[in-house]
């Protein structure tokens, strides 16, 4: 590996008043050409070092500074910060944040034009990024009608116009569907061939990282937790619980197999590591348990010949009929942009058909106020704060209330009973904006809940979230489904779909193209092709080990491998 591009020694940094230390004494080092991940909890202070590699820590951000950031051998405290925006290309974790351009060509253009170069290399060095993140046919859209996925690739584009040495990913596919997931990282894979480059990566996804990272960073409140091969962290089931992290699902099948006595070799952590050392599936005829579509509840959602078109001409939602029953899981998928959120905003009149009819618990939706639906649909956004405005939590919860007239008595009756459910209540007095984005995300569902709506829709539940928080929040849904809510659930965890969801509702180009259940979904390739989605790792996992049906989860790969061994024997 060639000299370090970064060079962290004693590093130690806390915000003003935040009264505790975000770093504590990290010293670590980024070389050029390396792949370079860094995982943590929520609030372990993996963004708060992204922000140091470019000097926006401490230039723009006030607080304690100690121990020393070397880059290319200049202090990064006193160095210009023009300098070294040149150098260390920084894409955070909210696109939003960075697009400042009208069109999706002007904003990749940003970047090199502020460095004073040539208009037509300005231009070039755009568009070269654009298609490199495939959006190469986008430059003259509205850069602010773009969805969140194609945001984030829009982010990441003006950050890679600007020819950084190093470049630094905050979750850069948080918003994005498998399938553009994987094109970024192919994208970075290409990026990272350069061995004058280096590639810092801040990511959830242990499978991605196991598959990329040269060496990974674990941090766990502010210090480092491990610095080496990802190989042997995932390895080590206590070093991951102990950083409230998860393993790939290839290596928690392998530790289920060993606990089960039926594997003794070292733990793979990516799919052909164990396509290569796990056994086969014993030969055996079987058809694991499917969900058995609900016909007796009644229906909240009829949606027949549902159609919109945008002003701006873009039919975005075409021809959908569609009937969801009271107590159903579902789950709507898709790629960024095919109509998912448009479909979604119907339910509560956030947007009204152009074509077609739409009826909530049996009432016309298009006769109704959006204050009328969100008795019955509940929607939570994807992102949090474009929901939250009051002054504390108690407050947020109950504006909903007031609003439909409700005694003041019995608002503070029903707000402590809604906080205690999601586990906020400890926190009723505390600003919204001084909570974790988990807990904030906990609050948009609890002013959601609190209208007791029959249907609760949650758009990306689990977005930018740790292991823990992720667990926590479906946890929650799964409690209130059992409580007898239909959860319509918008996500690109394709996890998340094959551990709770009863039901998929497929999109592609404004259109459903398939209305059926996660393990059949799973099973199928040509419709996961159509709808550019991929299974999880473990379902890939098991077709390839001859698994005798669709497998969804680790747990449930061990059981019936075990199984299957155990009827072999007799």
């Amino acid at each position: 590996m060639s000299e370090p591009a970064l060079d962290i020694s004693g590093l130690s940094f806390s915000y003003r008043r935040s009264g505790s230390w975000q770093l504590a004494a990290i010293s670590t080092q980024v070389r050029r050409g390396e792949r370079l991940a860094i995982m943590g909890a929520t609030g372990a202070g993996k963004s708060t070092f992204a922000m140091v590699c470019n000097g926006l820590i401490p230039h723009h951000h006030e607080g304690q500074f100690l121990g020393s950031v070397l880059l290319d051998g200049v202090d990064t405290s006193t160095a210009d910060a023009i300098d070294m925006v040149r150098k260390v290309g920084l894409v955070m974790q909210d696109p939003e944040t960075q697009i400042t351009g009208q069109t999706v060509l002007t904003d990749a253009a940003v970047g090199p034009a502020n460095f004073g170069l040539p208009k037509d290399v300005v231009l070039e060095r755009a568009q070269a990024a654009l298609e490199l993140v495939g959006m190469g046919e986008l430059g003259d859209r509205d850069a602010t009608a773009l969805s969140g996925g194609q945001k984030q690739r829009l982010a990441i584009a003006g950050i890679i116009a600007m020819q950084p040495d190093i470049l630094v990913l905050d979750e850069p596919t948080s918003e994005l569907d498998p399938q553009a997931t994987e094109e970024v990282f192919a994208v970075v894979k290409r990026i990272s061939a350069d061995a004058d480059t280096a590639l810092v990566v801040i990511d959830h996804e242990p499978e991605i990282i196991a598959e990329w990272a040269d060496r990974l960073l674990v941090l766990r409140d502010g210090r480092v937790a491990y610095d080496g091969p990802p190989r042997d962290f995932f390895a080590d089931v206590n070093a991951v619980e102990a950083a409230a992290l998860r393993a790939p699902q290839v290596a928690e099948v392998a530790l289920g197999l060993q606990s089960r006595g039926q594997f003794d070799g070292p733990i793979p952590v990516t799919l052909d590591e164990a396509v290569a050392t796990l056994p086969r599936f014993a030969a055996q005829e079987r058809t694991l348990p499917d969900h058995v579509p609900e016909t007796e509840a009644p229906i909240v959602i009829d949606a027949q010949g549902l159609s919109h078109t945008y002003k701006t001409g873009v039919d975005a939602l075409r021809d959908v009929t569609v009937q969801i029953r009271q107590g159903e899981f579902v789950a709507i998928l898709g790629r960024n942009g095919a109509g998912k959120t448009t479909f979604a905003r119907h339910l509560n009149g956030l947007l009204r058909p152009t074509a077609g009819a739409l009826t909530i618990a049996g009432k016309d939706a298009a006769d109704q106020p959006i204050s009328h639906l969100a008795l019955h649909v509940g929607y939570v956004f994807q992102n949090p704060d474009h929901q939250i405005f009051a002054a504390s939590v108690r407050e947020e919860v109950a504006f909903g209330l007031r609003n439909q007239g409700w005694d003041e008595d019995r608002i503070e009756a029903r707000v402590d009973a809604v906080l205690q459910q999601v586990g906020l209540h400890a926190l009723r007095d505390r600003h919204p904006f001084t909570l974790g984005k988990g807990q904030r995300q906990r609050l948009a569902v609890a002013s959601v809940l609190a209208l007791e709506p029959e249907v609760l829709v949650i758009d990306e539940p689990t977005t930018g979230q740790d292991h823990v928080g992720a667990s926590s929040m479906l946890q929650l849904v799964e409690e209130l489904n059992q409580a007898g809510h239909t959860i319509v659930m918008i996500t690109h965890d394709m996890t998340l779909v094959a551990q709770h969801a009863r039901r998929v509702l497929l999109f592609a180009g404004g259109q459903m193209i398939a209305d059926t259940t996660p393990r059949r979904l799973f099973g199928d390739a040509e419709l996961l092709q159509r709808g550019n989605l991929v299974a999880p790792q473990v379902t890939r996992l098991g077709a390839q080990l001859g698994a005798p049906d669709t497998i969804l989860t680790p747990a449930e790969y061990v059981e019936v491998f075990v199984e299957g061994v155990a009827a072999h024997a007799h």
